[in-house]
C-alpha cells in the first residue's frame, strides 16, 4: 500500500472532511429544533397537529433517506428553475447547489428519529416534577424550558448520542447529489490514481475518530449530568 498520493490530494481531502462535518452540524442543529417542536405536537398539540407530526415522523422513519434526497434534489431541484425570478434571486447560488438539497434532506430526515425519541424521553418524565412546577405557579413555557424539556434531554442523552453518529454515517449519501464531502474526494482519488482500498482507509480513519470524539463528549456529558429517578 501506499498513501503518497495524500501529499497532492491533502488539501481536497481537508475541504471534503469539512464538507461532512459542516453537514453533520447543519442537520444536527436544525433537526434538533425542529424534533423538539415535533416532540411536542405529538404529545400535547391539537388534533391537527398530532396527526401532522406523527404523519411526518412515519413517513420519514419509513422511507430510505437515499430516496427521499434524490426526491428533493432532482423533484425539487428541478422544479426551482422554473419559477419566475428565482434564477435572479440572492438565494439562486445556494439552491442550485447539491449542497443545499444534502443539507435540507438530511436536516428533516434527522428530526424524524429524533422527535421519536424526545417524545418517549417527555413521557418519561416524573409527573410530579411537572406538578411541583405548576404549584410554583409556572407558566407552560417555562415549565417546558426548565424542567420538562432539560429532564428529557439528559434522560434521552446516551440515545442522541447514538443518533448523532448515525447521522454521521448517512452523510457520504450526499455524494450522489454531487457534494464533494469526504467520500466524494475519496472516489476521486481512485478514479484519477486507480488506488483502491489506500483512499478507503483514509475515509475509515476520520469516520472514526470523528465517531470516537462524539461518543467521548457525550460519554462527558452523561458523567457530569447524572440522571436523577
Amino acid at each position: 500500500m501506499t498513501f503518497t498520493w495524500m501529499a497532492s490530494y491533502w488539501p481536497l481531502l481537508l475541504a471534503g472532511a469539512a464538507q461532512t462535518v459542516l453537514l453533520l452540524a447543519i442537520s444536527v442543529v436544525f433537526g434538533f429544533a425542529l424534533a423538539i417542536a415535533l416532540a411536542f405536537a405529538q404529545i400535547s398539540g391539537g388534533p391537527v397537529m398530532k396527526y401532522f407530526a406523527k404523519g411526518y415522523c412515519t413517513f420519514l422513519r419509513g422511507t430510505p433517506l437515499l430516496i427521499q434526497l434524490w426526491l428533493l434534489y432532482y423533484g425539487v431541484g428541478s422544479l426551482l428553475p422554473m419559477i419566475p425570478g428565482i434564477r435572479q434571486s440572492l438565494f439562486w447560488p445556494m439552491l442550485r447547489e447539491g449542497f443545499f438539497f444534502a443539507a435540507v434532506s438530511f436536516t428533516l430526515n434527522y428530526a424524524a428519529y429524533e422527535a421519536e425519541v424526545l417524545r418517549g424521553a417527555l413521557l418519561a418524565v416524573p409527573k410530579g416534577e411537572l406538578e411541583a412546577g405548576r404549584a410554583f405557579g409556572m407558566s407552560r413555557f417555562k415549565l417546558i424550558r426548565r424542567i420538562w424539556l432539560p429532564r428529557a434531554i439528559r434522560m434521552a442523552l446516551p440515545t442522541i448520542g447514538g443518533e448523532i453518529v448515525m447521522q454521521l454515517k448517512a452523510t457520504p449519501l450526499a455524494f450522489t447529489v454531487t457534494v464533494m464531502d469526504l467520500y466524494a474526494v475519496a472516489s476521486k482519488v481512485r478514479q484519477d490514481t486507480l488506488l483502491v482500498y489506500e483512499p478507503l482507509i483514509v475515509v475509515t480513519v476520520f469516520y472514526l475518530i470523528l465517531t470516537a470524539t462524539i461518543a467521548r463528549v457525550f460519554s462527558r456529558l452523561e458523567a457530569e449530568v447524572p440522571v436523577r429517578r
